[in-house]
């Protein structure tokens, strides 16, 4: 705890805000969140932190740069056009970097007995896109659209968090659900206790959406053993970055990417996604800089190594 005193200076020694935007309950960056409040309370002396649930990605790059959240889990793709200002936002945003923490796998859910058996059968069905203002959203509407169906018209569709999501196609009430997270879901795994479900193939998208969306994307595979599949799954892979304002004071920025590295081990009590935090991947944020904060951190560590 020492060496964070020394660190953040006199100003960790009075209380100052912490507030980590998400996103919903069940799953990973929620689950992440509250192990980064969890160890944020015990090792920066003042930090009182608060995890705020919310639709994720774009929501929270929102949050981080109109100051009503301090650091924000995101996907790189929905973080490059904040940084560039492309839409759904309308000027650049002011976003930098700690870190790149791990890849989001993107799953499309839908019941073990479903007629559908790839992206262009969900024409007519009724779809979760993810929650409205989510990574979720975004990587679905691009999919649809890669597949050839309008993804507003050509689907009927539903804004759900994942809970919500996974609970509706118990129910009947949808025929597929997107949904982009670590490995594994805690939700997604639930519902496959409960019900037998698949996830359809998205390995064929990967190099029609890198070519329209630039190299973002990657072709991953999902376990079996993670969902209690019949075989492994082809999908998309998108890195995730924690990402601060830019005004953020550099040695707090210093020692929250300290603190990632340095509790590495009880962040991943939280969620394992934690264990694929390393030096040499953190840094490649692109296109979002690293705060100056972070980059120092990075110099030190490399000096020491």
């Amino acid at each position: 705890m020492l060496l964070f005193v020394a660190a953040c200076g006199e100003r960790a020694a009075h209380p100052w805000r912490l507030v980590i935007a998400t996103g919903g309950q069940g799953a990973v960056y929620y689950a992440y969140g509250e192990g980064l409040a969890r160890v944020a309370r015990a090792h920066l002396p003042g930090a009182e932190p608060e995890v705020v649930a919310t639709a994720a990605s774009v929501e929270n790059l929102r949050l981080v740069a109109e100051g009503r959240a301090d650091v924000a889990f995101t996907l790189a793709d929905s973080a490059a056009l904040a940084y560039e200002g492309r839409p759904p936002f309308t000027a650049r945003e002011p976003v930098v970097a700690l870190a790149r923490l791990y890849e989001n796998y993107t799953h499309l859910v839908v019941a073990a007995d479903s007629s559908i058996h790839r992206l262009p059968d969900l024409r007519g069905r009724v779809v979760s896109m993810g929650a409205a203002g989510s990574g979720t959203e975004l990587i679905a509407t691009r999919l649809l659209t890669a597949a050839g169906v309008d993804p507003e018209k050509g689907v009927h569709v539903r804004r759900l968090q994942v809970a919500d999501s996974a609970a509706a196609l118990r129910g009947g009430h949808i025929d597929a659900f997107f949904f982009s997270g670590g490995l594994p879901t805690g939700t997604i795994a639930e519902l496959a206790h409960v019900m037998p479900i698949r996830l359809i193939d998205l390995g064929d998208y990967v190099e029609p959406l890198g070519k329209r969306y630039r190299a973002f994307y990657e072709e991953r595979s999902i376990p079996a053993s993670t969902y209690e599949l019949s075989g492994p799954v082809r999908t998309i892979g998108v890195p995730n970055y924690l990402v601060v304002n830019a005004s953020m004071p550099a040695d707090r920025a210093y020692a929250l990417t300290r603190m990632l590295f340095e509790q590495r081990d009880a962040l991943a009590r939280a969620h394992p996604e934690a264990l694929h935090l390393n030096l040499r991947a953190a840094i490649s944020t692109n296109p979002l800089p690293l705060h100056p904060g972070a980059i120092r951190y990075y110099r030190e560590s490399k000096r020491q190594s």
